[in-house]
């Protein structure tokens, strides 16, 4: 199919849309291609300058340093509709502002990001399917490995999206996973190009240091400044002091959380490779854990709440995490150069020829 339109998607949210639309982008660009960018169905707005966006929306025109004419605005903002739930019975269909995108003449190509799963937006005509009808577009689907059997997901995907499924990328891969030898066969086979297999990367699940404080409404005891440390793994110290000097070995960049009473714990984590140290319960920080944390320069988190709280709150800020960060951007960058199928995608879609 030719259209000038092509929408990233996903099954389940967080799977990696964003960091396949920026990849995808920065390729086409490179081939001199003007990008267009835009995401009917967003979250909350950041911005109304100069087009109505959220946060990744944001992020994709600051990255892409995309100008205004290359901007789509976001049409529906769901928690505007959550904070004033008794509107939600005048929701009515957006298609005809949808099908105004039509009019952004100066981009080669739209790169549209879907919402979270193939649903989201169906109650204003937003749906994944729905809005690839409106604008005659292609699809292409980022899904996060979970196992071998996601197979079936990806069959019922290919079901309701029909012929307008260009392909699909598999993102965070493991390295142990044999999805080359079986899964990615059984795709092609059945229908489902795979434009991609994308490894597991530690460093694009890293969360700040001040955003696992700010999901954890910590108080910040030691070295506010070093709130943009990344961590990239969660260890936790409930175990004898021994046990956990050879645990914390083994990790890298690591935030520990630990009860506050257990100092021999605490100091043990602040000789390994860590990152962040979240002190769990009512006890005050010992003077010793506190002027170590000092001289590593090792930020000191206090939470009200309990160890297995923080720790589920933790895990969800990891599985949440969105791309911010210039390390990773670049990251971003290098990988979708290197196994992103740009070449096939672009037969897929129908080769849009640059305008020059």
């Amino acid at each position: 199919m030719t259209s000038r339109f092509l929408f990233v998607g996903s099954t389940q949210a967080y799977s990696g849309k964003s960091t396949a639309i920026l990849g995808i982008a920065q390729q086409l660009q490179a081939r001199q291609f003007r990008v267009g960018y835009g995401k009917p169905v967003g979250n909350s707005r950041v911005t109304t300058d100069p087009v109505p966006l959220d946060m990744d929306g944001h992020l994709c025109a600051r990255v892409l340093n995309l100008p205004p004419p290359c901007l789509a605005p976001t049409l529906v903002f769901l928690e505007d509709w959550l904070k004033q739930p008794h509107l939600l019975p005048q929701a009515a269909p957006l298609t005809a502002a949808l099908a105004d995108y039509q009019h952004l003449t100066t981009p080669d190509v739209m790169l549209l990001e879907a919402p979270a799963n193939l649903h989201e937006g169906h109650l204003f005509g937003l749906g994944l399917a729905q809005m690839a009808a409106t604008l005659d577009a292609g699809i292409v689907l980022v899904v996060r490995f979970q196992s071998l059997l996601l197979l079936d997901e990806l069959l019922m995907a290919q079901e309701h999206l029909g012929e307008r499924l260009l392909g699909v990328l598999l993102n965070a891969v493991p390295t142990d996973q044999p999805v080359q030898e079986i899964l990615v066969p059984m795709l092609e086979q059945r229908g489902i190009p795979v434009l991609g297999v994308l490894p597991r990367s530690r460093l694009l699940r890293s969360v700040r240091v001040g955003e696992l404080a700010h999901h954890l409404q910590a108080q910040v005891v030691c070295c506010p400044e070093r709130m943009d440390l990344l961590v990239e793994h969660l260890s936790i110290g409930a175990m004898s002091v021994n046990a956990a000097l050879d645990y914390f070995r083994q990790g890298v960049n690591m935030v520990v959380i630990t009860g506050s009473g257990r100092t021999d714990i605490q100091l043990a984590a602040l000789e390994a490779s860590t990152q962040c140290l979240v002190l769990t319960g009512s006890n005050p920080t010992h003077p010793m854990v506190l002027s170590r944390a000092e001289e590593m320069e090792i930020p000191l988190l206090m939470v009200d709440m309990d160890t297995l709280t923080a720790v589920e709150t933790i895990e969800r800020t990891f599985e949440q995490v969105r791309l911010q960060e210039p390390v990773k951007i670049q990251y971003v960058q290098q990988m979708m150069a290197q196994y992103l199928d740009t070449e096939r995608l672009l037969s897929r879609w129908g080769y849009p020829c640059p305008s020059g």
